[in-house]
């Protein structure tokens, strides 16, 4: 198995796995607008040297995008293995790497958001808790913060007390995104349009800093839906999907 890591030296060159195509496209573009401003933080992104979504993205946990208090961890943003790779070894491979290189800086263990049971784009709870990650910590959203410690004096990280209980004032549907997540830059538009079509009050609140992201009302932060006040879902929006959540409220 063979990987290439990602680096503000390649990175107009690579692709991005998650989103394959030209640097012109804005999921593209954005994704990658988003890793230049973490690279200095620490950001990982180790793929494997074929195209296709097989990956893993970390970052130390004091510079996540995300609301957690993980002293000392390597936060691991996005953990993906899919269509032909699966069933190869690569997941195994790609976490081993992960781990191995976050011993070697130090860190104390990895931590990664999940769920009770399986949700889209949260990783899978049975294969970490198999891999050995906990449970340290759960918001009301029903997302959990799932950590893996290298060592017995390990602190168990938490979310803050506002990704734990989110909540925010605002009346109708308000949406928190990064551009972490490539898929955001097309489906945005196309939600804030959708909304504004049907008369639906939305408003979307893009996070451009860490220091924005970790102060987000919301365990998660790459996309968090709220509708008068309370959480939502985490979980991408395209036209069809945005306007069947809206007609069962």
């Amino acid at each position: 198995m063979e990987y290439i890591q990602v680096t503000k030296e390649n990175i107009e060159k690579e692709h991005i796995c998650c989103a394959i195509s030209n640097n012109k496209d804005i999921q593209v573009s954005s994704k990658k607008d988003w890793m230049k401003k973490c690279f200095n933080d620490g950001l990982v992104f180790l793929k494997s040297i074929e195209r296709g979504k097989c990956f893993i993205e970390y970052i130390p946990a004091e510079n996540a995008w995300v609301p957690i208090i993980a002293e000392n961890y390597m936060y691991i943003d996005c953990f993906w293995v899919s269509g032909s790779f699966k069933g190869h070894g690569y997941s195994n491979d790609l976490l081993s790497k992960c781990i191995e290189d976050s011993k070697a800086k130090g860190k104390s263990g990895l931590c990664i958001l999940s769920s009770a049971k399986k949700k889209p784009f949260l990783s899978d709870p049975k294969h970490l808790t198999y891999k050995g990650f906990k449970v340290a910590d759960v918001s009301d959203a029903g997302i959990s913060l799932m950590y893996l410690p290298f060592n017995e004096s390990a602190v168990v990280p938490q979310f803050t007390d506002t990704a734990k209980h989110p909540h925010i004032d605002e009346k109708g549907y308000v949406l928190y995104y990064t551009n972490q997540c490539p898929f955001n830059g097309k489906y945005v538009p196309i939600i804030e349009q959708t909304a504004a079509e049907n008369n639906i009050p939305f408003k979307a609140i893009r996070i451009e800093t860490k220091e924005q992201a970790q102060e987000t009302p919301s365990p998660c932060t790459s996309y968090a839906l709220f509708y008068n006040g309370e959480f939502l879902t985490n979980e991408q929006q395209n036209d069809k999907r945005f306007l069947k959540l809206v007609q069962s409220r």
